[in-house]
């Protein structure tokens, strides 16, 4: 694995920042942080898992081991990797999201993200 420099916060993680798995193994790049800094709560990470568009998988923020200037180091492999959810078309709240589990929430906003329904 290439020297990631010093270690950052979420916060300024940039997109094309390098993703590798616990063994130093490439993964892919970041393409998108999820969070929400008002409130300093971050949430996972979009990863594109392919040279090219296309390929989008979701790690959950515990997934995450450390964050540094020039990548990421995982405490997964790509099988620990989840697919993003579809978001509805529709922003509107039913008793039953109320339901939804963390990660079902976390899975929805990458699927938005990707998709451009954010």
């Amino acid at each position: 694995m290439p020297d990631l420099g010093d270690p950052i916060s979420y916060l300024v993680l940039q997109a094309g920042a390098h993703v590798y798995d616990p063994a130093g193994e490439h993964l892919g790049t970041v393409e998108h942080v999820l969070g929400d800094s008002s409130v300093d709560i971050f949430d996972g990470l979009v990863i594109d898992t392919r040279v090219g568009p296309g390929g989008h998988r979701f790690a959950d923020a515990d997934q995450v081991d450390e964050i540094y200037e020039r990548g990421v180091v995982l405490k997964v492999g790509a099988d620990g990797l989840h697919d993003p959810e579809p978001g509805p078309a529709v922003l509107d709240a039913e008793p039953g999201d109320a339901n939804q589990s963390a990660l079902s929430r976390k899975l929805r906003r990458a699927w938005d993200y990707i998709s451009g329904n954010y």
